[in-house]
């Protein structure tokens, strides 16, 4: 099992989006979420969504139609 980045979204997103991708049987991980020290600045720093390279392209086609 490779990792590759789907996206980089908000924090707030990004959660919403990882249940919405296991909800369809897709392992999805979000890398990054506690990369700000300040808590005030959660939205400046972009969280990446990780997913298994061959479940990619049906992500992909899940997130776009969301």
């Amino acid at each position: 099992m490779m990792l590759v980045e789907l996206g980089r979204y908000d924090r707030n997103l990004a959660n919403i989006l990882v249940a919405r991708l296991e909800s369809e049987g897709i392992t999805a991980v979000p890398f990054d979420t506690g990369a700000s020290i300040a808590d005030g600045s959660w939205l400046l720093i972009p969280v990446r969504v990780m997913v298994d390279e061959d479940d990619l392209d049906r992500a992909r086609n899940i997130v776009d139609g969301a």
